[in-house]
């Protein structure tokens, strides 16, 4: 079992025995979803804001597709600071540096993770004591853009290739960039059904299984998927 999983596991049992009304929620919040770094900009920038009324303590680092590595060292990137503190109602800036690579690919998007740890202040006081205190953390994808790549992210989520297989639908990315499925929704015969969406990278196929066997054929397809900015978009599937 990981580190963090070893957290999830304590921290939930310790729920179930003290009951939901002592719990400290999280309290941190960062002002997106997602981050894209544009190739040739010095950095780009996250702040991080703590919506709580005690200071917090945050660890952040930058992993390559593993929730377990806890460290950037597997990654192009410089997080600063990789440690610091919040006072109640305040925000943090965390900035972000490409450092270069030999190996980064120049003609498709490629992604990573930027992670943030929050670890609640230590109790005051008794009442504060019989609080649960979770270390709560935030994990948001970062898209490194190269510059010139055929096409926009905008355009990408529109010419997604579909096409209906044995128990479900296959999906092609035939773009530059990754596009993140939200849902899929089914229409056969009137009857609709939705299956969570995949992220797919550039020029990769997904297969989405349909849960009910007794769609057979779709007279629809529709999907949603996330934009740059954490939006939501609908569109109609095109073969």
């Amino acid at each position: 079992m990981s580190y963090y999983a070893k957290i999830i596991s304590v921290a939930l049992g310790a729920i179930l025995m003290t009951g939901l009304g002592n719990m400290a929620l999280a309290s941190i919040v960062l002002d997106g979803t997602r981050v894209v770094y544009p190739a040739g900009k010095k950095e780009v920038t996250v702040t991080v804001s703590n919506q709580n009324n005690n200071p917090v303590l945050i660890q952040s680092w930058i992993d390559s597709g593993n929730p377990d590595d806890a460290a950037s060292q597997n990654t192009p990137f410089i997080l600063t600071p990789p440690i610091n503190r919040i006072d109640a109602g305040k925000a943090q800036t965390l900035r972000i540096s490409y450092l270069g690579s030999a190996t980064m690919p120049t003609d498709r998007e490629s992604v990573f993770y930027l992670n943030v740890l929050e670890v609640p202040a230590k109790a005051k006081d008794m009442d504060e004591k019989s609080k649960l205190n979770i270390a709560f953390r935030s994990r948001i994808k970062l898209f490194y853009r190269p510059n010139d790549l055929p096409g926009s992210a905008a355009d990408a989520m529109e010419t997604l290739h579909w096409k209906m297989k044995s128990g479900g639908v296959e999906v092609t990315n035939p773009s530059k960039f990754y596009v993140s499925l939200v849902n899929i929704i089914f229409t056969s015969g009137g009857k609709k059904m939705a299956t969570k969406g995949k992220m797919i990278a550039p020029g990769a196929t997904e297969f989405h299984e349909i849960q009910d066997s007794s769609i057979t054929s779709i007279n629809q397809l529709s999907y949603t998927t996330v934009n740059d900015y954490g939006g939501y978009n609908e569109f109609k599937a095109k073969p």
